[in-house]
């Protein structure tokens, strides 16, 4: 394990997965951990990819007492640890909040970086707004930070078992649920900052290839809020979980490999 640090003597939890192949760094979701890859990494090791994975600020094995935990913040984490590893192109994979995250990631690695993934990506934005008619609004997250300050305990539990749609067993569930109650209350904040992020002007700019892999009964990221961003995306290809919703890593992991492993192994050199 390794620690960056990043801001006024504060850390983020890293870890390097060295291979020859290309390099592809793993950003988790809102308030879960590093841990959620734990099906994705060995397969991407076992194509001979390096793999690097983080704790978001707030989260996981990271402080917990970050001033500043926004979405651009981790983003700038992300940006640090691929600089500090020296990384040469790699593909950003982005779970839920933390499509946002390697959205805004790409966008300030420009040319570094060779491939951008969305799984269940919370972007262009989680709300909706005008000339997006997707998502929930601003009072909704607020319902469920409300939730988190009155029974922080209850509130992710009844989130860690909304993720998943088809059955995917107890020990997964509590699983996401362990990985919740790793977060701090900082971590609230970045909720909080998601729904009002809007991203429609970075995603045309980006020039690398994009995958987006959604479930079509995602509870959390509208589905047709990501099939109407792919038009966004100068190169963009949409894969559809039927049945599946916010994990389909978790859900169907097999098959999410599988379009995974493909789109990294497809990228030119």
């Amino acid at each position: 394990m390794a620690f960056l640090e990043v801001e006024d003597g504060k850390r983020v939890y890293y870890e390097h997965h060295a291979g020859a192949g290309r390099p592809v760094v793993l950003v988790h979701g809102w308030g879960v951990t590093s841990r959620c890859w734990d099906t994705t990494l060995p397969a991407l090791r076992a194509a001979g990819h390096a793999v690097v994975t983080l704790d978001h600020r707030a989260c996981g094995r990271s402080d917990k007492d970050f001033a500043d935990t926004s979405i651009a913040a981790i983003a700038s984490d992300v940006v640090a640890i691929v600089e500090h590893l020296g990384l040469r192109a790699p593909v950003l994979n982005g779970w839920s909040l933390g499509g946002a995250v390697v959205t805004e990631a790409a966008s300030r690695l420009g040319s570094n970086i060779s491939g951008l993934v969305l799984t269940g990506g919370a972007t262009p934005r989680y709300t909706s707004a005008e000339g997006w008619p997707y998502g929930g609004t601003p009072a909704d997250v607020e319902g469920v930070l409300a939730g988190l300050a009155a029974d922080r305990a209850s509130t992710f539990r009844a989130v860690a078992g909304a993720v998943c749609v088809k059955p995917v067993g107890a020990d997964v569930v509590e699983s996401m649920w362990l990985q919740f109650m790793e977060s701090g209350p900082r971590a609230d904040d970045t909720l909080r900052d998601l729904a009002g992020i809007d991203q429609r002007e970075i995603l045309p700019a980006l020039p690398c290839p994009v995958l987006l892999l959604c479930g079509r009964e995602d509870g959390f990221v509208s589905f047709d809020g990501v099939s109407a961003s792919r038009t966004l995306f100068r190169d963009a290809r949409l894969v559809e979980f039927g049945g599946v919703g916010h994990a389909p890593f978790a859900e169907d992991g097999a098959t999410y490999r599988t379009e995974l492993l493909s789109f990294v192994g497809g990228l030119p050199d």
